[in-house]
């Protein structure tokens, strides 16, 4: 079950134009910094969002991090993308506690922490989010930070391609769908059988 590097970078694309299409109704600043990000004038996006993220919002926080994490107007600072990145996910952002769990468990940014990333991806995969699902579907599967549990590993990979529905999500649902399937591959029928129906049940916490 080898994890594709790219997972961690389609999970923060996602998440960030996730939080774009669910706030684009919404006046002010924060409104304004999504559309300088999708134009590419990264310079305003960051002249909006820092204001904000200081005053503690949390989407702010989220894209602030992600700006210094692609080096997006400023200069690359893994240390300071996780900053920002915590300080969104303390106060319950999903975007910002899937990117801290897929950056702990692929180990580049900071070092690999496999309790860590599971702790953040649960967190973020109990609120729905599809990219935390996938991440902790890959965690149960190698048995990473949690017990290897192929039941529970094809449940969250079934979640999240389910949840994937968006144009732009296309490669992390493609992602998830193969993971599941090869998964599936030296899993018995009772165990497929089981997975599938935890699926069925799970309902998101709010």
């Amino acid at each position: 079950m080898h994890h594709d590097a790219k997972v961690l970078r389609a999970t923060l694309t996602a998440s960030l134009m996730l939080v774009a299409v669910a706030t684009a109704a919404v006046a002010g600043p924060f409104q304004d910094a999504l559309a300088a990000w999708k134009r590419g004038d990264y310079a305003t996006e960051y002249s909006l969002l820092r204001p904000l993220a200081d005053q503690g919002n949390a989407d702010a926080q989220f894209s602030l991090g992600d700006m210094y994490l692609q080096g997006h107007f400023v200069q690359k600072d893994y240390a300071k993308a996780v900053k920002w990145f915590r300080l969104a996910a303390d106060q319950g952002n999903g975007n910002a506690q899937t990117a801290l769990g897929a950056i702990y468990a692929e180990g580049k940014v900071v070092s690999q922490d496999y309790t860590e990333a599971v702790k953040w991806l649960r967190l973020a995969a109990d609120q729905g989010i599809p990219g935390a699902q996938a991440n902790l579907g890959h965690m149960y599967a190698e048995g990473q930070g949690v017990p290897q549990d192929y039941v529970q590993a094809h449940m969250w990979y079934n979640l999240a391609a389910s949840r994937f529905t968006k144009t732009f999500e296309q490669e992390p649902r493609d992602m998830a769908v193969k993971s599941r399937d090869a998964l599936a591959s030296v899993m018995t029928p009772a165990q497929i059988a089981e997975a599938q129906k935890l699926a069925r049940e799970w309902k998101p916490e709010r």
